[in-house]
């Protein structure tokens, strides 16, 4: 149980939706979600095609506990090839979206091919059909939830598309389902595109049902409690949601600002979880509105924000006026102290264009950024732009480019490349904050090591969500240590590594385990999955995923040296705050952290490991 034992094969090419039966025998290897997925993509594409070619495949998947009632069993992931880095892409989400495809009776969808015309897919129980989505082609991702709604006439339809950005090529746009919920990062936004596949719509009707259900009941409702006793998850996330971190690490001198020349910005304050709750002087109002849960979620993280109506960002835009997906720590991060900027208002309403036109805000704001400094270091001109002055702070910039990047319109086009070809192409490659092509998000290596470590070994390129040791160095979680010292972060950060994809193969959100362990986690697998599935075996099977990823992304042709950081970060001491005069240490972490791996210095799965594995 905890399984639909079912997959849905959907070749655009043919047009066909053909059901399959899951892989039972890779099911009990590799969970659900992120890692299931991943060996079906191993299996089904050549690491060396390109991204946007039909070669590729997409693939929305579920894990076991997806639509039961554990707390945040709502997620579903998209993996397959990156468009903007070339490596393994796995984006997450939660919403309501892959619940309903797994109550309809589906572990994943796996979408080949690439259609003549746009089409979308319509998925109704047992029934799934490609239609033709001629008159949705061009239209935001808002847009074309609300025709799907017409169109169909059921208001409990749950749809995942994509818009503009995914359409025009934009090599960060993501895919953005339930309106504001998004798999946001390295591209997965640009693959849907490329297949000619404006969204996926599901209506789900069957359940889902556990191997243990009285045991299950038992277990999470006893996990929850835990969750709502906790301070992080039962106080700090529901009351500032994420961004309860904007003032927390500006004060330890983490945050990068202005592409990462500085650790701590001016403005944080004015940007922060506390500021969204302040009532503005204009109309008396503050910027949030409430808090919002994803399905089965009992943390409530998710922000709702209203743009001030006065403010000079909604003149051209009056529904912004309404209620939608407030602002997030990265997302905060990346369109405001990454590029100098302190207008929450005016950084609420480019959050507002990426989650309606389907843009990763974290990779949008940071190439925004690197844009900035290669203008105020000469390397881009006014006549480059069309005008616009790309000088930190600029808020006018930000509003302006983040419609043209959506559009592919303009300097847009440009920023569309991602900050690692934008900085290639106009001569200072050593000004794009990446890693693998990815640029890296709201945690200065500088002033949180372990972050270094993590940054530089992701499969994924930058990403903090494959081993989020912000929780150790800065919030004690699961035990406090020193952000400022390398020592003890290559074991760290693969303990982190190998137990994320534990919980990413679950279907349960990441931001559980502020207050829950693996030991929390592993009795509800075992008693929603058929088997037994012991602490031991989760742990291994998690350093399988990792290495299963690390060997697809070797095939397509990364290597030891792509572990690496930008030169900044190693070479550039940070300029203020506790971290004052320190670079990262990756060069000491490194070997170590192979070395634990069970890799060689080259940075390669051992033959030992390997087959420790069974890989």
């Amino acid at each position: 149980m905890g399984w639909q034992r079912k997959i849905l094969r959907v070749n655009l090419t043919e047009g066909t939706c053909t059901p399959e039966p899951l892989n039972m025998d890779w099911a009990m290897q590799y969970l659900g979600q992120r890692g299931l997925a991943t060996k079906y993509l191993t299996e089904e594409v050549d690491p060396r095609v390109d991204p946007l070619s039909p070669d590729n495949k997409l693939i929305f998947a579920t894990g076991p506990l997806t639509g039961t009632a554990a707390s945040t069993g709502g997620r579903y992931s998209v993996i397959t090839k990156g468009a903007l880095t070339g490596a393994i892409a796995c984006s997450n989400s939660g919403g309501y979206f892959g619940a309903e495809l797994k109550n309809a009776g589906w572990d994943m969808v796996i979408v080949e091919g690439q259609a003549r015309e746009p089409v979308y897919l319509l998925v109704e129980d047992d029934e799934a059909r490609l239609l033709h989505a001629g008159e949705l082609w061009g239209q935001s991702v808002w847009e074309t939830h609300q025709r799907i709604h017409d169109i169909h006439q059921d208001p409990l339809l749950k749809i995942a598309a994509i818009g503009q950005a995914g359409e025009n090529g934009v090599l960060f746009a993501c895919i953005v389902n339930d309106l504001h919920r998004a798999a946001g990062r390295s591209g997965v936004g640009a693959v849907m595109g490329a297949k000619r596949l404006k969204a996926v719509a599901v209506r789900g009707t069957r359940g889902v049902r556990v191997d243990d259900p009285q045991r299950f009941l038992q277990v999470t409702t006893e996990k929850k409690r835990i969750l709502a006793e906790n301070a992080v998850t039962g106080q700090g996330l529901p009351t500032y949601g994420t961004q309860v971190l904007m003032n927390v690490v500006n004060e330890i001198g983490a945050l990068p600002t202005r592409n990462a020349r500085d650790v701590q910005f001016e403005g944080a304050a004015h940007i922060s979880g506390e500021a969204m709750r302040e009532p503005r002087p204009t109309d008396g109002r503050p910027n949030l509105v409430t808090n919002q849960a994803c399905f089965g979620c009992t943390i409530a993280c998710g922000r709702v924000s209203r743009i001030d109506k006065t403010h000079y960002v909604v003149r051209n835009k009056p529904e912004y006026w309404k209620a939608s997906g407030g602002l997030e720590y990265e997302n905060a991060w990346a369109m405001g102290a990454d590029t100098g900027i302190d207008d929450l208002e005016a950084m609420t309403y480019a959050n507002f264009v990426c989650n309606e036109q389907g843009m990763d805000p974290i990779s949008f704001g940071a190439t925004l950024a690197a844009a900035m400094e290669l203008y105020e270091t000469g390397a881009i001109t006014q006549e480059d732009t069309g005008g616009i002055e790309l000088r930190f702070g600029n808020t006018d910039a930000l509003v302006t480019l983040v419609e043209q990047t959506a559009r592919g319109e303009g300097f847009g086009r440009e920023l569309g490349l991602g900050s690692k070809r934008l900085c290639e192409k106009y001569g200072r490659p050593e000004l794009s904050m990446t890693v693998k092509g990815q640029e890296f998000p709201a945690y200065d290596p500088r002033g949180i090591q372990g972050m270094g470590l993590t940054y530089a070994t992701s499969n994924r390129g930058a990403c903090h969500l494959r081993s989020y040791t912000v929780a150790s160095e800065v919030l004690g979680i699961p035990e406090k240590t020193d952000p400022l010292v390398p020592d003890g972060k290559p074991a760290l950060v693969k303990a982190f590594q190998d137990a994320t994809a534990v919980v990413d193969s679950s279907g349960l959100c990441l931001f559980t385990t502020f207050a829950w362990t693996l030991d929390d986690i592993q009795p509800q697998i075992d008693a929603a999955c058929e088997g037994d599935w012991s602490l031991e075996r989760l742990l291994e099977m998690g350093e399988r995923i990792w290495n299963l990823e690390r060997q697809f992304n070797l095939a397509a042709g990364f290597t030891g040296a792509d572990d690496r950081l930008p030169e900044r970060l190693v070479k550039e001491p940070a300029r203020q705050g506790p971290a004052k005069g320190l670079t990262n240490q990756l060069g000491k972490m490194l070997p170590e952290y192979y070395a634990l791996r069970g890799w060689n210095e080259q940075g390669e799965p051992t033959p030992e490991t390997l087959q420790r594995l069974g890989l």
